[in-house]
């Protein structure tokens, strides 16, 4: 709980409140997207999806591709390992550890969220774990 909230008020420092938070319908997941949400002072709603629960990264990128892109292009997605270490590394080709609460923040390639796939060109513009905060 209070690594979660010294995310939420990283992001609102920095300033990086996303436009969206997408979280897994899992218990601990919603908490912490909702701990983030009210730390950072974010005022959209925290949208839960089952796909998100121990998804895959192909999963992620199918509810991502989703979102409409014209209020959303900044989008928050808590969820699980392996899944998201996976994600970043299929995106990005960097491999990163990602304990509860890490945050990191990505650079895609694409005009819409409806352009993502596997091939979609991104980078690591910074990455935060709970012992940093």
């Amino acid at each position: 709980m209070r690594n979660a909230k010294s995310v939420g008020q990283l992001l609102r420092r920095l300033p990086l409140v996303p436009d969206l938070i997408i979280t897994s319908d899992a218990v601990r997941a919603q908490t912490t997207a909702q701990i983030v949400a009210g730390a950072a002072e974010y005022h959209g709603k925290v949208v839960q999806s089952s796909l998100l629960y121990h998804a895959r990264p192909d999963a992620v990128i199918e509810v991502l591709r989703t979102i409409p892109t014209a209020a959303n292009r900044s989008v928050m997605i808590v969820g699980h390992n392996p899944g998201l270490e996976d994600l970043v590394a299929l995106l990005t080709g960097e491999q990163r550890d990602l304990p509860t609460a890490a945050l990191v923040q990505i650079d895609l390639d694409l005009e819409r969220w409806s352009e993502l796939d596997v091939s979609t060109s991104a980078s690591v513009i910074d990455a935060w774990t709970p012992a940093e905060l």
